[in-house]
């Protein structure tokens, strides 16, 4: 090794899923959206005036966090947007997780926590779900540096209620308690009440799921001002222009689409609550997914098995190899009712 290759910051990166890029391919495999973005957003993007491009955009991205504030009746100093969710969560974890006693997140959860607190030396441990891959309370009773869950959790789609979140709040209330709310929109109902109680909550959400807006890249936090002030300051110490004019136009638009968001909202969890009954007819099991997707397993059949007898259709779901815990499951995301339909179809050939 050469000396300087030393002192190079070293760390295993987070895998996204396959991005396959096949005419007729159903891409089931990162929980995007099915459906286009809001009518509205169509409209901006048509209207956009591209010679506005030669100038920065707003560094405080008023617009769209007015918007934000203006849908979940908070105050703009208690919204903080960023580039996607995971911009947000990385600026929270700088932010807010520097005592030298370890952060506390799942064992089964989003793969990105542990890259940050890796890359940002953060002292971690995971908790480990029950063995219906429940949270259990009392892991996070104990002594830390804070505290980060998604609800519901992935990849199982298991919701926790309010109750829930609020006794981990109660038991910890000295560190900062960040509730990932990526997939709340599919069943759950957010944690936003909890903010007027404890001002240690910080709730993240995003666009790229139940907004169809993935390829745009928006996301927000919602808590305490004072919160939401030190993340500013720690961005502009960052990077002074995250988001980017289109970003905030296209973003504005599409919070202010209520009509469509709720259609195609309803939309999605109609057809998983369909997939559900037809999985379990076909003998798969599986927790009660408040999400986008479903986290499935099948007795008699291994999911490395039936992962690549669908890629060999066409079809792109979510296996996951690195965990021995969930070895045997797959992550299906929701897609149009004929996607669903046809990997059904798919399914009930191979079992036979």
């Amino acid at each position: 090794m050469k000396e300087w290759e030393d002192k190079i910051r070293k760390v295993v990166p987070y895998v996204p899923g396959e991005q396959p890029n096949k005419k007729h391919m159903i891409k089931l495999n990162t929980n995007e959206n099915p459906y286009p973005p809001a009518p509205k957003v169509k409209t901006v993007i048509k209207e956009m005036d591209d010679t506005k491009f030669r100038l920065y955009p707003d560094p405080t991205a008023n617009a769209l966090v007015k918007a934000i504030a203006e849908q979940y009746q908070l105050e703009e100093n208690q919204v903080f947007v960023g580039v996607g969710s995971d911009d947000v969560l990385a600026m929270a974890f700088l932010t807010f997780f520097n005592s030298d006693k370890p952060i506390l997140f799942p064992d089964i959860t989003y793969s990105f926590y542990d890259v940050w607190a890796d890359m940002l030396r953060i002292p971690y441990q995971t908790q480990p779900l029950d063995e219906n891959f429940q949270i259990c309370f009392m892991d996070y009773e104990k002594e830390n540096g804070g505290v980060i869950f998604p609800n519901p959790n992935a990849p199982t789609g298991i919701l926790v209620n309010l109750d829930f979140i609020e006794e981990i709040l109660k038991q910890n209330q000295d560190v900062i308690v960040i509730v990932d709310e990526a997939y709340i929109d599919f069943g759950g109902i957010s944690a936003l009440p909890l903010l007027k109680k404890y001002e240690n909550l910080l709730i993240v959400q995003t666009f790229s799921k139940s907004r169809s807006l993935a390829g745009i890249r928006i996301g927000y936090a919602m808590g305490n001002p004072a919160l939401i002030q030190a993340m500013q300051d720690v961005k502009y110490s960052f990077n002074s222009y995250t988001m980017n004019l289109p970003s905030i136009q296209i973003g504005v638009a599409a919070v202010q689409d209520t009509s469509y968001f709720e259609k195609t909202r309803e939309k999605i969890i109609a057809t998983r609550e369909w997939t559900k009954v037809k999985l379990k007819e076909l003998g798969f099991s599986f927790a009660d997914s408040m999400t986008n997707f479903i986290f499935v397993t099948h007795k008699s059949y291994a999911a490395k098995d039936i992962f690549e007898y669908l890629k060999t259709r066409d079809i792109y779901v979510r296996y996951f190899s690195s965990n021995p815990r969930i070895q045997n499951y797959l992550r299906i995301s929701i897609g149009t009712d004929q996607e669903m339909d046809c990997l059904i179809a798919v399914l009930k050939e191979y079992l036979k």
